[in-house]
């Protein structure tokens, strides 16, 4: 693990270069996808750092999605202001997102959770759009830190107890109420569970691009992540709560749905969706199954293509009208039509179509939630609706209507925009070929 981040700090020296630090991304998701062997445990030479198939598969997304989002943000290299100073801050992200990722002292893994935090907070804050990307900064710095300090204290408390913060020579006899609350809460607010979420529409409207789709692919996969990590100690403990969390998890996740046919935002709805599917991958870690760990693994995975596209997207629109309200964004079917095709597909495996990654990890999870309790089938059954019924509907008010009329000429969609929903599109859409490595994980 150590010569990925020394790859990454050996970029700095080329932060004028643009174009160059986008394809050493590109190479180094390849290399770190196709140089590993995920199947077996890995510890290198150090005991801090490891590797096994939930940390290579975030860590993969992770590379590829910092290459997506620095293809996105042409419009900071084009215009030239703050430059050296993105390219840092990506590469400061993708720097503690590896330690996060790769780490096996939960001491370590803390820190580097924490971390990322910053990077994220000086994207909203540099790059974000209006004035209210203070206000949004805030609510995601104290939302985050709120609940982050009762796990420092847990951290604590297990290494005085018993002197080792190893995940997996952790093993805790007696488990308080208090104690358990304290690890898990930190990972339910970066998920995030539902009536704890407010941060997350915000953070995501005030956003740019880039601080968009990170937030969408990877930050908030970093709960679920550290939820999988500490079930390892525990999920026998757990299972005399799971039924409040899969009952909060499932009724927010209706409420949600239900408001995002309200919303009159782009990236508001795609926000509030992120919050509908991410409850569902609560829901199967807390059955504590198998198949809700593995489903919940692919629906991390597959969030992560499909929510980045999908604000990609809006982007794309956002750069041409300027606004990103339903009502001015109509038409686009009429002077975009190829872009309309890509809308549609996205749409479609935002509400689990096959052959995505979304379908196959829905599978899992409503399998698990279902053999918990076979009377959640009724909240999934509607859930299942709802989610059709909010990309339905993104997808035919943006590219259906008449086309505003104060908008009287368009720029065409370029090779760059096509081919950066291409590279999200594919791998949600081919992984699934390969589902029996994710199957490995538990």
């Amino acid at each position: 693990m150590m010569k990925y981040i020394f790859m990454l700090l050996f970029l700095i020296p080329l932060l004028k270069n643009y174009w160059m630090i986008m394809h050493i991304f590109m190479c180094m998701s390849f290399i770190f996808i196709f140089l590993n062997f995920p199947f077996d445990f890995i510890i290198p030479s150090s005991t801090l750092l490891g590797l096994d198939i939930l940390s290579y598969s975030l860590i993969g997304l992770s590379y590829f999605i910092l290459f997506l989002m620095m293809m996105a943000s042409y419009k900071i290299y084009n215009s030239g202001e703050k430059l050296q100073e993105f390219n840092l801050i990506l590469l400061m992200l993708m720097l503690t997102l590896l330690m996060t990722f790769c780490s096996l002292n939960m001491f370590i893994f803390y820190v580097s959770f924490e971390s990322s935090l910053i990077p994220t907070l000086f994207l909203i804050f540099g790059w974000g759009y209006q004035p209210e990307r203070i206000v949004a900064g805030y609510y995601l710095l104290f939302y985050t830190l709120f609940a982050s300090l009762p796990l420092l204290l847990g951290i604590f408390y297990i290494n005085y107890k018993i002197y080792t913060l190893d995940f997996w020579l952790i093993s805790l006899d007696n488990v308080s109420f208090y104690l358990y609350l304290s690890l898990i809460m930190a990972f339910l607010f970066k998920l995030p569970i539902p009536f704890f979420h407010f941060w997350l529409p915000k953070a995501h409207v005030e956003a740019p691009i880039s601080g968009s789709m990170i937030l969408a692919a990877i930050l908030l996969k970093l709960g679920g992540y550290g939820l999988l990590r500490v079930y390892k100690f525990l999920g026998i403990y757990s299972i005399n709560y799971s039924y409040f969390w899969i009952s909060l998890s499932l009724w927010g996740a209706l409420i949600i749905s239900f408001l995002c046919m309200f919303q009159v935002d782009i990236k508001s709805i795609i926000a509030y969706s992120s919050v509908a599917h991410m409850s569902l991958v609560i829901c199967g870690i807390m059955s504590y199954s198998s198949y809700g760990f593995i489903g919940s693994l692919v629906m991390m995975i597959g969030h992560g293509f499909c929510s980045s596209a999908l604000f990609c997207l809006a982007n794309i629109i956002y750069e041409r009208s300027h606004s990103r309200s339903l009502f001015i964004n109509k038409g686009y079917m009429m002077s975009m039509p190829s872009l309309s095709l890509f809308w549609f597909l996205i749409c479609s495996n935002n509400m689990s179509s096959p052959p995505s990654l979304n379908l196959l990890g829905e599978i899992y999870l409503i399998n698990s939630i279902i053999s918990w309790d076979n009377m959640t089938f009724i909240f999934l059954a509607v859930l299942s609706f709802m989610s059709c019924c909010f990309s339905i509907y993104l997808f035919s008010m943006t590219q259906h209507g008449f086309s505003y009329s104060g908008m009287s000429y368009f720029n065409s969609v370029n090779l760059r925009e096509y081919m950066l929903i291409i590279f999200h599109f594919l791998p949600l859409n081919m992984m699934i070929l390969k589902f029996d490595s994710f199957a490995l994980f538990f």
